[in-house]
């Protein structure tokens, strides 16, 4: 039989879903809705005080920067790049993750502090050293620079991830695989992959939400040639200031990614749940 609740454990439960909810409305309900209303409002009505809605409704503004901004070309450049650096970046953090999930080794936490010190740098300050750092190894192309540069800042980030991912692999199970004469192939996918698989698709998407968010060294290396979507954004943030615009974008940029982190939150969980319960 179920324990009934206390009124003491009632009030908090109430309590804690009152908190989520104003959470809710004022983080994410609120500025979404106020993005959507800025992105409808239309060209020829602007909205003012003392005009509590947009005083006329209208798909102008999405038109305007589809046809005018570059946003086409601008969306093809950031999926590309945010594609190439999602593989180069798991690529490069795997063998990372490993060493700092499976092997104990003199000076493993100064490594692992190592690796997270671009998390602390500032962005702009690193991409300006950064561009210097491309002319002066000759490499001039915009998207091979931003790639690059992407790919350096959001290691750290893959390589927390799959660190996770193989330390939660168990060692029964290997020890079980090579016993019977697997081959480390055969190892690797019986034992490795089931629990590494759903760290290492959240990784891949996380990196490449990131990538696609990046801002400035997409715009210190690209600009004015190769544009993305954040480049964009914040040149109708900029001295003009065009809030209808600027909420149009940011809906382009937010909404899709929005439900891959939905979707990387499900697979992080399936990583816990497959670690703890031994899948292999």
């Amino acid at each position: 039989m179920a324990t009934p609740f206390r009124p003491a454990e009632r009030w908090r439960n109430r309590a804690l879903i009152l908190f989520a909810l104003v959470v809710f409305f004022f983080a994410l309900l609120l500025p979404f809705g106020m993005a959507v209303l800025w992105s409808l409002v239309d060209p020829s009505h602007p909205w003012a005080y003392p005009n509590v809605l947009p005083p006329v409704l209208s798909f102008g503004r999405w038109v305007e920067i589809w046809t005018t901004s570059g946003l086409q070309q601008a969306l093809i450049n950031s999926y590309t790049v945010a594609a190439t650096v999602s593989i180069a970046t798991i690529l490069l953090a795997l063998p990372t993750a490993f060493a700092f999930g499976r092997m104990e080794f003199h000076g493993k936490a100064v490594a692992q502090v190592l690796t997270l010190l671009p998390l602390a740098m500032p962005l702009f300050v690193l991409a300006i050293f950064y561009v210097t750092l491309l002319s002066k190894l000759g490499i001039y192309s915009r998207f091979l620079g931003i790639a690059i540069g992407h790919t350096v800042c959001l290691l750290p980030y893959a390589i927390r991830l799959l660190t996770v991912s193989f330390s939660g692999v168990r060692q029964d199970l290997i020890d079980a695989a090579r016993d019977l004469g697997a081959s480390r192939l055969t190892v690797f996918r019986h034992a490795y992959l089931p629990v590494l698989k759903p760290g290492l698709l959240a990784a891949i998407i996380i990196v490449f939400i990131l990538s696609i968010e990046e801002f400035a060294v997409s715009y210190i290396v690209g600009a004015p040639d190769f544009t993305t979507v954040p480049t964009i954004l914040y040149s109708y943030l900029g001295y003009n200031f065009i809030r209808p615009n600027a909420a149009a974008v940011s809906l382009i940029l937010v909404v899709p990614n929005v439900l891959l982190m939905l979707i990387a939150e499900h697979l992080l969980k399936s990583t816990g749940t497959a670690a703890s319960a031994g899948k292999g």
